[in-house]
């Protein structure tokens, strides 16, 4: 009987999940899915490997709570895949803190450490951990492995790591950790496929979505991120304002005498490209709009991005390869060329006819930095970790 593992990348408003054969040396897709519990009438929709319409189930809102989503989960799989053997089911933690540098089983101790760590990634972390609570209490006897978003990171040293207050914060965990991790781990390990002669070159990852982030990356280990100690740091996001003044902070407590919890609620909720343009979180509803600070919201987008590859280009001394992933990266060829001829100064040439097709290689033959457009794939790089675990017991 072959063996498989369930996948859940839990976001803000909806849930992809895959199940993969681990069999193999490299895990094989056998179908993917999206649990949506934020619509009218909450749904599972179950596709196959290519995109195939395999399954979906409604329900009113009245019952959509968890257990019953993801018991939907659940038993499509034991129905459709019943003759595998379900060995675990891996989840994207974003936060694992100063302790957590690779996957680990989650055990009730483990989560507990998670859990505290949810006042560093308040929109996230409860949010994962969700998925690990139900499935427990669904199907207590399931193996679970978390994989974390700051583990590619975890090797970034001092100064990068630093932050530039009291001493005694650092050694309380207060430091840079970066997020994306899975994300920037398989792009790096792609590339190493596709180009291996570039693998010891100075490369910035550009995962640009919703949530977005730079890393800048040389034989395949994250030297440098966008991203700090929350989620909130770095690029400007979809919600989230990215780099600020604190100076921006305090003037909103002292004099417009918000609370923390709405400082916190402006900072992940209401800025980013929602705040700037008052009109959408989605770049593509700001690309189709008209509006004018539709358009300030795109510049200031692209200007931040540019500005922080630059950046990268410092902590890595030279910039020899650009990858744009996630999916503002992958999907809006008018933002990727935007960015690039911000970089023009740094030799960023991209071909518009490559660039407009979306093609693997977008650069044209002036440019002194290779350029690509590689699409992520969180969910199996966390099936390859989880294979890994699953292996290292049994051995």
């Amino acid at each position: 009987m072959s063996n498989t593992v369930l996948v859940f990348n839990s976001g803000s408003s909806s849930v992809k999940f895959g199940l993969f054969e681990i069999s193999a040396a490299e895990p094989t897709l056998l179908c993917k899915g999206l649990l949506d519990e934020h619509e009218t009438k909450p749904r599972l929709v179950v596709k196959g490997p290519v995109g195939e319409d395999l399954f979906e189930k409604r329900r009113e809102a009245s019952d959509a709570d968890s257990d019953h989503l993801f018991a939907d989960v659940l038993g499509f799989i034991e129905d459709r895949f019943g003759d595998y053997r379900l060995r675990a089911v891996g989840h994207r933690v974003v936060h694992g803190g100063p302790d957590y540098s690779a996957p680990v089983e989650l055990t009730d101790d483990v989560t507990a450490k998670l859990e505290a760590l949810t006042p560093l990634a308040p929109l996230h972390q409860q949010r994962c951990l969700a998925s690990v609570r139900t499935i427990t209490a669904i199907r207590p006897d399931l193996t679970q492995i978390a994989c974390f978003d700051t583990a590619f990171h975890h090797g970034i040293a001092p100064p990068a790591s630093r932050f530039a207050i009291p001493r005694g914060y650092e050694e309380r965990g207060v430091r840079r950790y970066g997020f994306h991790g899975l994300s920037f781990e398989y792009v790096a390990g792609r590339l190493a496929r596709i180009a291996p002669q570039l693998v010891a070159k100075r490369t910035v990852i550009a995962h640009l979505g919703n949530g977005a982030s730079l890393c800048g990356v040389r034989d395949g280990r994250s030297i440098d991120t966008t991203v700090g100690l929350t989620p909130l740091d770095g690029l400007v996001m979809g919600t989230r304002c990215g780099r600020i003044d604190p100076g921006v902070l305090l003037y909103l407590q002292q004099h417009e005498k918000m609370s923390v919890e709405d400082v916190q609620h402006l900072l992940y909720h209401e800025s980013g490209l929602l705040g700037v343009s008052r009109i959408a979180s989605d770049m593509r509803t700001l690309l189709a709009s008209s509006e004018a600070a539709a358009r300030e919201a795109v510049e200031l987008f692209t200007f931040r991005a540019a500005q922080e590859v630059a950046a990268m280009a410092t902590t890595l001394a030279g910039l020899d390869c650009l990858i744009f992933t996630g999916g503002i990266g992958e999907h809006a060829g008018e933002i990727r060329s935007a960015i690039g001829e911000r970089l023009d100064w740094l030799g960023v040439r991209i071909d518009a006819a490559a660039n407009e097709a979306a093609r693997e290689r977008i650069n044209d033959g002036d440019s002194a930095v290779d350029v690509f457009v590689i699409p992520t794939n969180e969910e199996l790089m966390i099936a390859r970790h989880c294979a890994a675990v699953l292996r290292a017991v049994s051995s």
